[in-house]
């Protein structure tokens, strides 16, 4: 029995044989422990439960329990494996502590996969080219050398190819930009959708661009999307010289504050830079914002310069201010007015036409009327403003009267915007109360309209849940 110890193959079996089950055992606890977590650590100790200890056990007994020669086949397929299996732990436990921790921003979040495959393929090699020469005695350098050799060949003979790859995967891990950005490389603007290692897809509005990554990678580009924060829509716009430049300015600046992309409490940005050009910036949410925002500022705009008066692009000129056409108008709104022959006159001599583009707000909430208008063509909606929010409740269309609080003094709760392009009949205050003095009729219809506005208002409150508040007509 002695002579059984003595050789020492007996102290293996026995540590084989309880070590090895102690070993699985506390693995599996381990990996159940770190699974339930979502600890990416379960990876690691998985393989080395399940393959490593096994393969390494079987090696032990062989080698040093049954003390095989170590130039046995079966020795050295057995000590190939368990060598194989230790670089894969080896690997993986160091992909674990690298790169599954790896916190946002950092540099081993931003390594590109296919840098990290590259490395682990590069190591396997070198690996097994060591475990063979250490386990079969194999003579390696000479493949080593042939490979060295070979990769140098391919790369002079793929340099561009290659070059333009490498560039774009140093594009990759410096990453000034993700999905969702919008960029602008000078040719292709738009938003970031798809980012891989050969190019960039950039959805323009009009199809998908495919930008290559050694392209941006060899030129400079504009990230829209950083810093974060408020982003400058910006234009420019030229006015006849004989337009008083604050007047534009103030101009600018209202139709901008009245966009609804403009980020709140932000005001636009308005610059003269003489001879009638003015730079306007409107700040908006983000990039995906700015084409929208500029498409509806140029359009009020166009509307808004010809209710003013001013050239803008230095054209001034309106069809709306064509006398005929006013003569139309008034002859249109008689039924509303109850007008007779005699007022027509009158009314042509004070009365104006006033153009509104789909969106614009034709009369603010808030304010008292100093005018009152009459719906030529188009429609007006009426909303009521709560929280930012507009809560639509009535409308106004053709031959319907906007803004009659002012004949009775009241501010405005609720504002009038165009619903459709929306020309108006503008009429002045003093106009109307001599109308009204001698046309009853008109100021009882008048008072039940806005009594139907109010209740319209409240009915809706009502409907959303929000309780009555101080409502008013348009």
């Amino acid at each position: 029995m002695a002579d059984i110890f003595n050789d020492g193959w007996a102290w293996w079996v026995i540590a084989l044989a309880v070590g090895v089950p102690v070993v699985l055992v506390v693995l599996t606890e381990l990996v159940g422990a770190f699974s339930r977590r979502g600890n990416p650590i379960a990876g690691p100790l998985r393989l080395l439960r399940n393959w490593v200890v096994p393969a390494g056990a079987v090696f032990a007994l062989l080698g040093f329990a049954i003390q095989s020669p170590a130039d046995q086949v079966w020795v050295r397929v057995v000590a190939t494996v368990f060598g194989f299996l230790l670089i894969l732990l080896v690997l993986s436990s160091f992909n674990v502590a690298l790169f599954a921790n790896a916190s946002p921003g950092s540099w081993r979040e931003r390594i590109p996969t296919i840098f990290v495959e590259i490395a682990r393929l590069a190591l396997v090699v070198v690996g097994l080219a060591l475990l063979f020469s250490w386990v079969w005695e194999a003579d390696v350098g000479g493949l080593l050398t042939a490979l060295g050799v070979g990769s140098i060949v391919i790369g002079l003979a793929l340099q561009n190819a290659v070059g333009g790859v490498i560039s774009g995967l140093l594009l990759l891990f410096e990453q000034p930009f993700k999905i969702g950005d919008w960029l602008d490389t000078g040719g292709v603007k738009g938003r970031v959708v798809e980012v891989n290692w050969r190019a960039v897809h950039i959805e323009t509005g009009s199809g998908i661009q495919i930008v290559p990554n050694s392209t941006l990678s060899g030129a400079s580009f504009t990230n829209l999307s950083e810093p974060a924060g408020p982003h400058s829509a910006t234009t420019s716009v030229k006015f006849s010289t004989d337009d008083p430049p604050h007047e534009v300015m103030a101009l600018l600046r209202e139709i901008a504050d009245a966009l609804p992309m403009r980020v709140q409490g932000e005001r636009a940005s308005i610059d003269y830079a003489g001879s009638g050009a003015y730079g306007v910036s409107i700040p908006v949410t983000g990039p995906a914002d700015a084409g929208r925002a500029l498409s509806m500022y140029l359009s009020w705009l166009w509307y808004a310069a010809r209710r003013r008066g001013f050239a803008l692009d230095g054209d001034s000129t309106d069809p709306l201010t064509e006398p005929q056409r006013l003569v139309e108008a008034v002859a249109a709104i008689a039924p509303t007015l109850h007008l007779r022959e005699e007022d027509t006159e009158q009314l042509l001599s004070s009365a104006r036409l006033e153009r509104y583009g789909v969106g614009e707000v034709v009369l603010p909430a808030g304010v008292i009327p100093d005018e009152v208008k009459v719906v030529l063509s188009g429609r007006a909606t009426l909303a009521l403003e709560i929280d930012g929010a507009r809560i639509e409740f009535s409308y106004a269309e053709r031959g319907e009267i906007v803004g009659q609080t002012a004949l009775t003094r009241e501010r405005t709760q609720s504002v009038t915007v165009a619903g459709d392009i929306l020309t108006l009949v503008v009429l002045p205050l003093e106009t109307v109360d001599a109308l009204i003095r001698t046309r009853p009729r008109l100021a009882m219809e008048i008072g039940e309209s806005l009594e139907l506005k109010r209740k319209q208002a409240a009915d809706r409150l009502a409907e959303l849940g929000l309780g009555r508040g101080v409502i008013s007509d348009r």
